[in-house]
């Protein structure tokens, strides 16, 4: 389904010097696929989502999307199958109930099959009827959040980008979160890429890891074989160090 291989993203500095983002990324995305991506701040899990996604584009190196190079796929097709939920996400001016169904009259479909969506996924992701009247300045960090999750969920994405998805919510959203995802994956056959830094929804949602350190894959494996106390002991150092490194 999606293909990196050997991607390579750098930052132009001042005096042409090139910072490295990414270095050497190279892995597979079958349908149905969970993947959870984890590492210390600045280790480049923001960039690699939106390379996925065609926001930034590589230095070096290829994506495929079904076998086609990705700067062969016209931009709206291809953002209209893979989807990017940021972690702070806009509703444009918007009401709740305008921004879940926009993307769906940019589609040209029937009134009534965007009211059926929207209802579909308000129920699921359990928004409240009165949220939907509000704009963004109405909402708290929590609803803005969950509001451009479902807002991502309306258009039945291939494959859905997820930074941070459950940063700003409470215990049960999150669990009832992580269980939609699951069903998802396995009645749509959704491929999901979630970037997490709660280890315990990593571990419960993930059926593969891909660690990244300082811009590199150091792990790329099945859930099934990740010793997680050790990940989590190597996470911890690799966020003191670079908490040092920028103070």
């Amino acid at each position: 389904m999606l293909r990196l291989e050997s991607i390579n993203l750098y930052r132009q500095l001042q005096h042409q010097h090139q910072y490295p983002i990414l270095q050497d990324i190279s892995f597979r995305v079958s349908p149905g696929d969970r993947l959870a991506i984890v590492g210390e701040a600045g280790a480049g899990k923001t960039s690699l989502l939106r390379l996925i996604n065609r926001l930034s584009e590589p230095t070096s190196g290829k994506i495929y999307l079904e076998n086609q190079e990705y700067r062969q796929i016209p931009i709206i097709q291809l953002r209209q199958q893979v989807m990017l939920v940021q972690q702070e996400s806009k509703l444009l001016g918007m009401t709740v109930q305008e921004a879940l169904a926009y993307p769906l009259i940019l589609r040209g479909l029937p009134k009534q099959t965007i009211q059926e969506k929207v209802s579909y996924w308000q129920e699921q992701l359990q928004i409240p009827e009165q949220w939907l009247g509000r704009t963004e300045v109405q909402l708290s960090s929590g609803q803005r959040q969950l509001i451009a999750i479902a807002r991502a969920l309306v258009t039945q994405p291939q494959i859905l980008l997820l930074d941070e998805p459950t940063s700003a919510l409470d215990a049960p959203n999150c669990s009832n979160l992580i269980n939609i995802f699951t069903q998802l994956t396995q009645t749509q056959s959704t491929a999901i890429l979630m970037v997490n830094h709660q280890i315990d929804l990593v571990q419960e949602f993930c059926t593969h890891l891909l660690h990244l350190q300082q811009g590199q894959l150091v792990v790329n494996q099945p859930a099934a074989e990740i010793d997680w106390d050790k990940l989590t002991t190597s996470l911890m150092q690799a966020e003191t160090q670079a908490l040092a490194e920028w103070t």
